[in-house]
């Protein structure tokens, strides 16, 4: 790479709202990096980052994950370590709204008392008139926290206001941001943006499926493009919630192949789980391992 990474970016402004370089300084630079086409790789690698967001930031965010920050700043590191034998990278957005079923606004108790952040709300409780939706029609909600009910997710967790569209909490984190964006133009391709979680009546984790699915909705634009890839390399935000329940989707999906499944590496030292899920995360990821084949290093030991 003929560029320096404090030309790009600046990893004392991580997490840091306002402070980043505008990208209309970084992408001049993209065509002295002197890097091949994405399209001319022998092995095809795609960088998977999930919801790096300015929410999930420790210190900015409303839902700030501890360590995040330096994740992110490990991540750059090995994304520009590694610009040109990484393909292209796709990153997946929560892009939220204040009325949907895991934001306060859409609960009220008797006393007309909103749900603090991290309540959860099941079927039974509803059923009891310990809470009540408001904005929606209750069926709707009732069938949701049945479904959830019937299967391992007891209840929907009420969250804070996070990732709400047109705010600075939606964006991906700046710094980031413009190294992707000047990767994606040096290696001459488009960076895939997935905005996930549109859904009123669902909580959507993962990127492939929401949590309540009464349509059977599967993002297959986002499976067909995994198949294209030989290494997939995933990371983000948090790894206890929308990281794993993401590779827990597509590693199901392709169960009974595992060409596919063993392509996926978890960088586990550029994601971190929300505060008190660490060990019930690092047992998950074990899993994945142990059952498809996944492999999971630091961003540190992999050299190309």
């Amino acid at each position: 790479m003929d560029v320096n990474l404090n030309e790009i970016v600046d990893v004392s402004k991580i997490a840091r709202l306002g402070q980043s370089k505008h990208s209309g300084e970084i992408i001049p630079l993209a065509s002295k990096a002197n890097l091949k086409p994405a399209i001319d790789d022998k092995v095809k690698r795609l960088l998977l980052v999930i919801d790096q967001q300015n929410d999930f930031m420790p210190g900015i965010g409303s839902l700030g994950v501890p360590g995040a920050d330096q994740d992110v700043k490990r991540l750059i590191n090995f994304l520009y370590r590694n610009a040109e034998h990484i393909t292209s990278v796709m990153c997946s957005m929560d892009t939220h709204f204040p009325l949907q079923i895991f934001h306060p606004a859409m609960w009220e108790n008797d006393q007309g008392q909103k749900p603090d952040p991290f309540t959860v709300i099941t079927y039974d409780d509803v059923s009891k008139g310990l809470w009540k939706t408001i904005h929606c029609p209750p069926s709707k909600v009732l069938k949701c926290l049945e479904s959830l009910k019937n299967s391992d997710k007891v209840g929907v967790t009420i969250w804070p206001y996070h990732c709400l569209v047109g705010t600075s909490g939606f964006c991906l984190e700046a710094e980031f941001a413009n190294l992707m964006l000047f990767h994606s133009y040096a290696r001459s391709y488009r960076p895939l943006i997935i905005f996930k979680g549109t859904d009123t009546y669902s909580e959507m984790y993962g990127i492939i499926e929401p949590e309540y699915n009464p349509q059977n909705f599967v993002n297959t634009p986002i499976i067909n493009a995994i198949e294209y890839y030989d290494e997939i390399y995933i990371a983000g935000q948090a790894a206890s919630h929308c990281v794993l329940e993401s590779a827990k989707q597509i590693l199901k999906y392709y169960e009974d192949m595992p060409s596919v499944t063993t392509k996926f590496i978890f960088l586990g030292d550029c994601s971190s789980p929300v505060a008190g899920f660490e060990k019930t995360t690092k047992d998950a990821f074990k899993v994945l391992e142990k059952d498809y084949g996944v492999k999971i290093s630091k961003s540190t030991d992999i050299c190309f």
